[in-house]
């Protein structure tokens, strides 16, 4: 059965695009979640008009991600947090942390979920955590952890 996106399914497709699924699958999951609709000659060109916005908004999506990289890897983001005397952080610092302090220091709005760290930031020092705002446009973020009394 040719059905419709009207949202993007995990697996199957972006909004707007075509797809042949299985009739159960169609009726059982995606029609009755409002996840896609029957395709008709009318709802392939509004599909087609979709996929359009789509590209446009990705592109403007990728602009803006660029111009706040180009904003971000030039600047070095301080975080202050408790340490011992060995330097090792009494916890750790979080992806929250590092967005409330990019937005603190630069002015720059970033999610939390959009912030991607190898492992803990547990210890003073320099770090770099990576930032994938959009697909296509991912960027290192500079960290100094300093010690607070």
């Amino acid at each position: 059965m040719k059905v419709i996106l009207r949202s993007d399914v995990d697996g199957l497709g972006k909004k707007g695009d075509i797809a042949e699924v299985a009739i159960g699958y169609a009726r059982n999951y995606l029609l009755p979640k409002g996840l896609a609709m029957k395709s008709t000659p009318g709802a392939e060109a509004q599909a087609e008009a979709m996929r359009e916005a789509r590209v446009m908004k990705s592109a403007e999506d990728r602009a803006e991600a660029e111009e706040v990289a180009t904003k971000l890897v030039p600047s070095v983001i301080t975080i202050g947090a408790k340490a011992g005397s060995e330097g090792k952080l009494f916890g750790s610092i979080t992806t929250a942390d590092i967005a409330t302090a990019v937005e603190e220091q630069t002015g720059i709005v970033i999610d939390k979920r959009k912030i991607h760290s190898d492992e803990a930031i547990k210890t003073v020092g320099s770090h770099q955590v990576m930032a994938e705002l959009h697909p296509e446009v991912q960027f290192p973020i500079s960290l100094d952890i300093v010690a607070v009394s």
